[in-house]
C-alpha cells in the first residue's frame, strides 16, 4: 500500500513533513511517495536518517502557496505537489493522499481530480472529537460551507460507515446540530434536512445543540461547513487553553507541583484525548480515493499519525463500503422517483 504525501505543503514543510513521513515508513513500514521538489525533499530526507527502501520522491515543481485560490492546482499549477498527489491516487499508484497544505487548493483537486463517488454531490470532511466515554465525529468541518438538504443526507450516510468502522457501533445514532432540539427550531436548511433525514432509514435522533457533541448522546453530527469549521476550531482552542491554564494552576506552590506529579499519567491521557497531533488528520469522504487533510501547523509527529490514519482507512476498505452503499442508496432513490414515491429504502 502506498501513500502519497504532499512534502511542500504546510506552515513547516517540507522539514516537518519529511520527518513525519520518514518516521511513518522506518517506524511503521508505511510506503510513502513524498511528492515536492526532489532536491528540497532529498536534502531533508538526508538530514533524518539513513535511506528507506519504503520511501520514493515523486518530483513536483511546483507549490501551491497557503494564501493563493483554492482553483490553483487545475488552473494555474498543475505541476503542484497538491495536484500530483491526487493523480498518483486516480491512477492507482497511491491507495491515498495527505496534505498539509492549502486547505481550499487540496479540497479542489481531490474533488476534480480524484473525482466524487457516485450519488454523492460535495464531500466531506470529518473530524473525531472526544466525548464523554468514548468519541463523536462531526462532518461537515469545513469542505462546504452552504450545504443542501439532500447533500446532508449524504454526509449523514457517510458518517453512518464511518462511524461503524471508527467506533465499532452497528447502529451509530446520528443527529443534525442545531440550535435547539425541537424539530422546528434551526434556519430553514436544517428544518428541511431534519425532514430528509427522517426518511433514510439510519438511526437517526433528531437534532442536537454543541453541547451534545461532547456529552456522548450521540454518536454522528452532521452540519454544514461553515457551522462545523466554527466548532471545530473552537474545540481545539478551547483544549488548548485548558490545557494552558492547568499548566499555570499545576505550578503555582509546591503542593501543586506535587500534585501535578502525581496526576501526571492521567493528564498524559488526557493530552492525547484533546491534541490533534494525535489524529493528524481528516478524511474527505465521498472521494474515488483517500484523501486526509490535515494542520497547516503540523509537526513530524502529527505528519506520521496522519499517514498511519490514511493507511488504517484504506486496510478497513472504507472507500469500497461508502462507494457500495451511497451507490445503492443512489439507485434505490432513481427507481423510487421514478415510480412516483417519495420514501427511501432503509440503509443496512
Amino acid at each position: 500500500m502506498h501513500i502519497a504525501v504532499d512534502a511542500m505543503g504546510g506552515d513547516h514543510a517540507p522539514a516537518a513533513v519529511v520527518a513525519g513521513a520518514y518516521d511513518a515508513a522506518v517506524k511503521d513500514g508505511v510506503q510513502v511517495l513524498l511528492v515536492g521538489r526532489r532536491k528540497d525533499v532529498e536534502r531533508q530526507l538526508k538530514r533524518v536518517g539513513k535511506p528507506s527502501h519504503l520511501i520514493e520522491i515523486v518530483n513536483a515543481e511546483q507549490v501551491v502557496g497557503m494564501d493563493e485560490p483554492a482553483i490553483t492546482p487545475i488552473r494555474r499549477k498543475r505541476d503542484s505537489s497538491i495536484r500530483v498527489c491526487c493523480e498518483l491516487v486516480r491512477a492507482g499508484n497511491a491507495e491515498a493522499m495527505v496534505s498539509f497544505g492549502n486547505t481550499g487548493a487540496a479540497l479542489t483537486a481531490a474533488k476534480m481530480v480524484i473525482g466524487v463517488t457516485r450519488g454523492v454531490e460535495r464531500p466531506a470532511l470529518a473530524a473525531v472529537f472526544p466525548s464523554k466515554g468514548g468519541r463523536t465525529i462531526v462532518l461537515d468541518v469545513g469542505a462546504n460551507v452552504r450545504t443542501k438538504p439532500e447533500q446532508l443526507r449524504q454526509f449523514a450516510v457517510m458518517g453512518h460507515f464511518y462511524a461503524q468502522e471508527v467506533l465499532g457501533d452497528p447502529a451509530p445514532r446520528i443527529g443534525l446540530l442545531s440550535i435547539g432540539e425541537e424539530e422546528a427550531k434551526g434556519n430553514e436548511a436544517t428544518k428541511q434536512g431534519f425532514k430528509v433525514l427522517q426518511e433514510t432509514g439510519l438511526n437517526f435522533i433528531g437534532n442536537v445543540e454543541g453541547r451534545d457533541v461532547f456529552e456522548g448522546s450521540v454518536d454522528v453530527v452532521v452540519c454544514d461547513g461553515f457551522v462545523g469549521n466554527v466548532l471545530l476550531k473552537s474545540a481545539e482552542s478551547m483544549a488548548a487553553l485548558i490545557a494552558s491554564m492547568l499548566r499555570e494552576e499545576l505550578s503555582a506552590s509546591w503542593r501543586t507541583r506535587l500534585g501535578f506529579l502525581l496526576a501526571q499519567p492521567g493528564l498524559e491521557r488526557l493530552k492525547r484525548r484533546t491534541d490533534y497531533q494525535e489524529t493528524g488528520a481528516v478524511p474527505l469522504l465521498g472521494l474515488e480515493g483517500g484523501c486526509f487533510i490535515g494542520h497547516g501547523r503540523s509537526q513530524g509527529k502529527a505528519v506520521r499519525n496522519a499517514i498511519r490514519q490514511a493507511v488504517d482507512y484504506c486496510d478497513a476498505g472504507l472507500l469500497r463500503k461508502i462507494r457500495s452503499k451511497v451507490a445503492e442508496l443512489h439507485e434505490q432513490e432513481e427507481r423510487l422517483l421514478g415510480a412516483g414515491a417519495v420514501r427511501e429504502a432503509p440503509v443496512a
